[in-house]
């Protein structure tokens, strides 16, 4: 495969993705760490996804993933070329735009939040400002706004903001009011879920969101679709816990979410109690491309889902297939 006149050996492109082009990625000279730079030997090449949240360098054997952090605590990561193969023992489903849709809400409520630290009301983000507030994790999604917006405050005071319209919106919702359509069933979900626990495909439920976002999305969900208590039928949720706030004990959540690959890795590996040699058999369902490079770097082909970022963020060539409807995946699974 060429890029700017020099070769990439084809089974490095397929590193991130069966479908991967050169086009999918920006060309860089060097990490935006500064830590890797393209010297024609070592370094073969450095490629960056669209929302620049996401870089891989190339070496001769291998390809590494720098996560950037909003928050000052990047990584690396290895990524490892991985295929679909069947049986499907696992299928690994992301919240928030793929089972529920719900994206819109948590956008609202961080405008929410911006107003306030504004003391401004009327205050409404722009269309340029959505791919940084959906997605990635709620202190990255107040950083960006915080820093846009009003430079003079603190990400901690938008989190305090963020919090308490988060409490009363959700309490309004638990009790029969709120705001109209907040979580609506992603069309075709109940079919599916059904359809994976005939063949005896064990499902888990992977969400960037806090507990107490997150759990009235997944019992609003269930309930408008008359499938009981979500806990009785996934094989396993995670969440981004609990948020660590003066007054209480947090949990691990803010630093590590999507596109951190591990609340995958830990549903599959601990929830389900899935091998590592069994990842090929183990397909991750996203809209967004934050979700789509947390799956890879858990090791994991990725099925993408129309309607969210996939697409704008440039992580379309991170997914082995791309779908517009829960029956293109059924028929993909049961193949």
């Amino acid at each position: 495969m060429k890029l700017n006149g020099k070769d990439i050996d084809k089974h490095l492109i397929d590193h991130l993705g069966s479908q991967a082009k050169q086009d999918d990625f920006i060309m860089l000279a060097r990490t935006s760490d500064g830590r890797f730079c393209v010297d024609g030997s070592n370094v073969k090449r450095v490629l960056g996804t669209k929302d620049k949240k996401v870089e891989f360098v190339f070496f001769a054997d291998h390809v590494l993933a720098y996560v950037k952090s909003a928050m000052g605590y990047p990584a690396y990561y290895p990524l490892r070329k991985i295929e679909m193969k069947r049986p499907v023992k696992a299928v690994l489903m992301d919240l928030d735009g793929t089972s529920v849709r719900s994206e819109s809400f948590w956008i609202w409520i961080i405008q929410l939040a911006t107003a306030s630290l504004l003391d401004n009301p009327k205050f409404e983000l722009e269309e340029a400002d959505l791919p940084y507030v959906s997605g990635h994790s709620v202190s990255e999604h107040l950083e960006y706004c915080v820093r846009k917006y009003c430079p003079d405050k603190t990400v901690e005071q938008a989190r305090d903001f963020y919090f308490r319209h988060t409490h009363f919106q959700m309490d309004e919702i638990m009790h029969g009011r709120g705001k109209d359509g907040a979580f609506t069933p992603t069309p075709g979900l109940k079919d599916f879920l059904v359809e994976l626990k005939a063949m005896n495909i064990k499902i888990g439920l992977v969400t960037s969101g806090l507990y107490e976002k997150a759990w009235p999305e997944i019992l609003s969900a269930f309930k408008t679709l008359g499938m009981g208590d979500p806990k009785d039928f996934y094989d396993a949720i995670i969440t981004a816990g609990f948020p660590l706030r003066k007054g209480s004990a947090g949990t691990l959540g803010e630093l590590s979410p999507k596109p951190h690959p591990w609340l995958y890795s830990e549903v599959s590996r601990v929830g389900l109690g899935i091998s590592e040699n069994d990842n090929a058999h183990v397909i991750g369902i996203e809209d967004s491309g934050a979700g789509v490079c947390s799956i890879r770097l858990a090791g994991f082909p990725v099925i993408g889902f129309a309607g969210g970022n996939i697409i704008e963020s440039g992580t379309l060539g991170l997914c082995d297939r791309y779908c517009q409807t829960f029956e293109e995946i059924s028929a993909i699974i049961s193949k």
